[in-house]
């Protein structure tokens, strides 16, 4: 895909959200069953994915850690935007490497520590990108991916969470 073709496929789209902004509005949705042991199957475009506890938590190795899930989301987002930025600047790519990298200290989530948080301390998102960029196109490209991210963005500034509980 080139600039021009991306930029045809998504022109009628941003008038829409211009003219009805209600339409831009949209509610993503996961759902999750829990499994044998500590699993919950979740389904994806592509596939059903267990996921299980992390080996530092107990887990097997066996199915996917939800931190792991995060960050390959993190990753799979800023990639396809940079993509896209890259597209719609006309700027050639040949190749990419995302690379997203989190800390976890698992004291927190087993309860072994009040002072270790639940939850990644730091997260790391780098780019290695074989282009023939110069230093402003890179600095360009980086601004707005970072910017165009929906999974970066929501980790950068999370929204509010409800948490519901029924019983059947």
């Amino acid at each position: 895909m080139d600039a021009a073709q991306l930029k045809a496929l998504q022109a009628p789209l941003k008038d829409r959200y211009r003219t009805e902004p209600g339409a831009a509005v949209i509610t993503l949705k996961a759902e999750g069953r829990l499994g044998e042991g500590a699993t919950c199957s979740v389904k994806t475009a592509k596939a059903l994915v267990e996921a299980g506890l992390h080996p530092a938590t107990g887990g097997n190795g066996m199915h996917a850690c939800s931190g792991d899930m995060l960050l390959e989301s993190l990753a799979a987002c800023a990639g396809v935007t940079l993509n896209a930025v890259a597209t719609a600047l006309g700027l050639t790519i040949r190749d990419a490497l995302v690379k997203v990298e989190g800390d976890l200290d698992f004291r927190g989530t087993l309860g072994v520590a009040k002072d270790a948080p639940v939850g990644f301390r730091d997260i790391r998102l780098a780019f290695e990108i074989d282009g023939d960029l110069s230093e402003d196109q890179k600095a360009t490209l980086l601004k707005l991916t970072e910017r165009y991210c929906v999974v970066y963005q929501s980790l950068r500034q999370p929204p509010p969470v409800a948490v519901t509980m029924a019983t059947k």
